[in-house]
């Protein structure tokens, strides 16, 4: 037992692992005990909760795809990558399923998963994983954290890109960065507005020297809002044992970054209205007024001029937040930037970890220029590390680069097509003459059990064509992947009985 004097122990990482099998997430809990501190989790409801509670933010998380209430489905899973990233955006993400459609995976690493692993898998082999993808992830905290000063060895985080959207962007930022006025960065998730805010309207402007605090708004409960912004007096709520400032008033004239506004309750917009209008607030439990001479940045991947007519946001606040606003743009219009990106990640993961970097064939480029990236930045920056951890300095082939994609239709071999009928009506007339057909029998004959057979059926065929693969067959039956879910398990309710393991 360490004495007194002894210095404390380092903390472990924390792993989030979330499972709604008890009997899973408590063997990996022992399994990986020795090198994570441990949280479980059974749903993504009881999930995002947990996260606003804790005390720190996991560094990992370890994510079962058939989550509650649709066990059977990778729905809730796909839902909660998303909401994990929201609240915490410097998670490494790790997939864990027994829903090992390759499809699946690739979707699962697009929204933002690190990797993704097939059950069962070796607690070994999985530490291993983990312990990887941790590594990769010290490097991103450490850029993020250093983001906003100028003292670190590391290649500091900027815009990377030459192409006219970049461009226009660069442009629009060095026209009203020095400016005191609110920006709002608008853009989807994983492209980037972090770096925005941190580097061109912060660190690379005359307030570079000047505090800079950030609050994620989803990833906050809604009674610390408040308190956390505005401060408090002592007493004003149980546990206030003493007074605190909050981020107006620490952010002094620097810059205070709201991240995921869009998540902000509407009572407390209208409390970050009045600071905009006039820079007066007061903290919790005080009468006494002061004033926030700290710029605002605010950052949301949610459309809020829908929010709005939908009556979750106050228009009033949209039109204070976005005297400047920009959109950053989606990694699918950047073209020959994907290559600069890439250049830029496999050397910074490379010198970091003390790998040689890996290359590309030129049927790899050529496939890495037509990708459109739907998961952006964030999407390339995991397939990097990916790459980096299996291909460390050798060259990476069109067909080794292909399962890291979420391919989409364009990067698909077309599905073979039959010829269409000579004449469309006459093929028309046949089925109708069929149908009176089986009517004029006088066999019995039912609707809804023929609609059933052609039904399943054709998604037979379809999973067929596609080897399986959910997603190619719900593009043969022009239908989204979720829809065929529910008809797969419509149909054949036996398949979907058993949660697979």
């Amino acid at each position: 037992m360490p004495s007194p004097a002894d210095p404390p122990l380092p903390e472990k990482p924390l792993l989030l692992i979330v499972d709604d099998d008890p009997l899973i997430s408590d063997t990996l809990g022992l399994a990986l005990g020795s090198s994570f501190e441990v949280v479980g989790s059974h749903s993504r409801a009881h999930c995002t909760q947990l996260l606003r509670q804790l005390r720190r933010a996991p560094e990992l998380a370890l994510v079962d795809l058939g989550l509650p209430p649709l066990p059977h489905r990778p729905d809730e899973g796909f839902a909660l990558i998303s909401e994990l990233l929201q609240i915490s955006p410097e998670i490494g993400i790790v997939v864990l399923s027994g829903q090992s459609d390759e499809d699946n995976a690739r979707h699962a690493r697009t929204l933002g998963a690190a990797d993704f692993v097939a059950k069962p898998c070796h607690p070994g082999d999985l530490q291993e994983i983990l312990l990887r993808a941790l590594s990769f992830r010290a490097v991103d905290t450490t850029l993020r954290r250093d983001a906003s000063r100028g003292d670190t060895v590391l290649p500091r985080p900027s815009l990377i890109g030459e192409s006219p959207t970049i461009q226009k962007l660069r442009t629009q930022l060095r026209q009203f960065a020095e400016l005191p006025y609110p920006v709002l960065i608008e853009g989807e998730s994983g492209s980037g507005k972090d770096i925005v805010a941190t580097a061109c309207l912060h660190r690379d402007t005359r307030r570079g020297n000047k505090p800079f605090f950030a609050l994620n708004c989803a990833a906050i409960s809604p009674s610390l809002v408040e308190p956390t912004l505005f401060g408090y007096a002592k007493g004003a709520f149980t546990g206030a044992a003493s007074a605190k400032s909050g981020y107006f008033e620490d952010a002094s004239d620097g810059t205070l970054f709201l991240d995921e506004i869009g998540e902000l309750p509407l009572e407390l917009q209208a409390k970050l209205l009045r600071v905009l209008e006039n820079g007066e607030y007061q903290r919790v439990g005080e009468t006494q007024k002061r004033v926030s001479r700290a710029r605002i940045v605010a950052a949301t991947n949610r459309d809020l001029r829908k929010e709005i007519r939908a009556g979750n946001f106050r228009a009033d606040l949209y039109h204070r937040l976005s005297v400047f606003s920009v959109n950053v743009p989606p990694l699918r219009e950047m073209n020959g930037d994907k290559l600069l990106l890439l250049d830029h990640f496999r050397e910074l993961y490379a010198a970091q970890t003390g790998q040689t970097a890996f290359s590309l064939s030129g049927e790899g480029q050529a496939f890495w220029l037509r990708y459109p990236f739907p998961g952006n930045v964030r999407e390339l920056r995991n397939i990097v590390i990916r790459l980096t951890a299996k291909y460390a300095g050798k060259t990476v082939s069109g067909k080794e680069l292909e399962p890291e994609f979420d391919l989409q239709d364009e990067l698909l071999p077309e599905p073979p097509v039959s010829a269409a009928p000579a004449d469309a009506g006459a093929a028309g007339r046949s089925a109708i003459e069929e149908a009176v057909r089986r009517l004029q029998q006088r066999e019995p004959f039912n609707l809804d059990r023929l609609l059933d057979e052609t039904e399943r059926g054709y998604i037979d065929a379809a999973l067929k064509l596609a080897h399986g693969n959910v997603s190619r067959a719900a593009r043969l039956l022009g239908i989204n992947r979720t829809t065929l879910y529910n008809r797969m398990e419509a149909s054949q309710p036996h398949v979907s009985a058993a949660k697979k393991i």
